[in-house]
């Protein structure tokens, strides 16, 4: 009698125990990586909200780690090689730093080709397939996206013409937006965005180029005095994942993280910006600053300025190996008309 009982508890632990290794091998942590500070709409409206819905689909059976900027996986120059490593199992990163990896997905940075985000990063995500697939290789890309059109924020000079702009160090964030500035006269400055603040404010730089989003985000009003909404360029951005990491997952998982990301999520990014912009916007209002605009006649000036630029910088993508590059700006250009309608 002892000994049936004995062995059916004995059975009865055993099969409890596998049910609950069964149950914890089911739960999967992912680590996912940022640079931003944990307070901008990159965490707060897309990040933080991604994840609880991914958590939500799989009912629970994956949960995520978030590292924004300033955290150990915060550095923006290695979001990428971080994921591909697998140190991160997902990341949010700036295309443009480090330089160079990225060489088709910067064709967007043209001049004037748009100041729209969400015409950008639809037009990012619609010809990621055909002819930006082949820089992720490693990656499984959950989203390609923009920002709105950026200004030229500078601290004791008003700038309203490309005179103006004459020999000021201005902050860049890729080498198309510093060959832009060249070409308009400035003197650009590569930096990472969390070290602007203190480059403004030590004199070592005399403005930085942004949409108004990190302007709030990184405190930059603070340090700041007039605003050209010159709407000259954009940056594109990329959300990935390790595609080995990807891969291994259970169906359920990959079919929620589909879910949420590619096309849906993209469709969000135009209305975000918006709202993350108008932040950075009214701070600088209620502080008294000056915000000009650039006059119908100076974009032109502008423009004309910058052909031999575009030409130049295609020429740089095409001998890097990129034989269509010009082909690529072209569909950009009719693609984001498309959605600029």
């Amino acid at each position: 009698m002892l000994k049936t009982f004995g062995r059916a508890a004995l059975c009865s632990l055993v099969s409890a125990a596998a049910l609950t290794a069964g149950s914890a091998s089911a739960e999967t942590k992912l680590k996912l990586s940022h640079y931003l500070p944990p307070v901008h709409g990159i965490q707060t409206d897309f990040v933080k909200p991604w994840t609880e819905d991914v958590s939500k689909c799989t009912g629970g059976e994956v949960t995520f780690d978030v590292y924004p900027g300033g955290t150990q996986l915060g550095n923006v120059a290695k979001q990428q090689e971080q994921v591909l490593a697998g140190v991160v199992d997902l990341a949010v990163g700036l295309s443009g730093i480090p330089r160079g990896r990225f060489p088709r997905t910067s064709i967007v940075e043209m001049p004037f080709l748009t100041r729209d985000a969400g015409a950008a990063s639809q037009t990012l995500w619609e010809l990621y397939p055909e002819h930006l697939s082949d820089e992720y290789k490693g990656l499984k890309v959950l989203a390609l996206f923009a920002h709105n059109g950026g200004l030229i924020h500078t601290t004791d000079k008003k700038v309203e013409t490309m005179d103006g702009l004459k020999g000021l160090r201005i902050r860049t964030p890729s080498p198309a937006i510093s060959d832009m500035l060249t070409y308009l006269g400035a003197t650009p400055q590569g930096l990472p965005p969390g070290e602007v603040y203190e480059s403004l404010q030590k004199g070592v730089i005399d403005g930085t180029v942004f949409p108004w989003d990190p302007v709030a985000s990184f405190g930059l009003n603070e340090v700041l005095k007039y605003h050209l909404d010159a709407g000259a360029y954009t940056v594109p951005f990329f959300f990935v994942m390790n595609q080995r990491k990807y891969d291994a997952l259970p169906e359920n998982v990959r079919a929620c993280i589909d879910k949420y990301s590619g096309e849906a999520l993209v469709s969000k990014i135009g209305d975000w910006w918006d709202k993350w912009d108008a932040v950075g916007r009214k701070q600088a209002e209620d502080a008294g600053h000056v915000i000009s605009k650039l006059s119908p006649e100076e974009r032109g000036r502008w423009r004309e300025a910058l052909k031999p630029m575009i030409s130049a910088y295609l020429a740089k993508v095409k001998s890097s190996g990129v034989d269509n590059a010009d082909d690529i700006y072209k569909v950009m250009q009719d693609t984001i008309a498309k959605y600029e309608q």
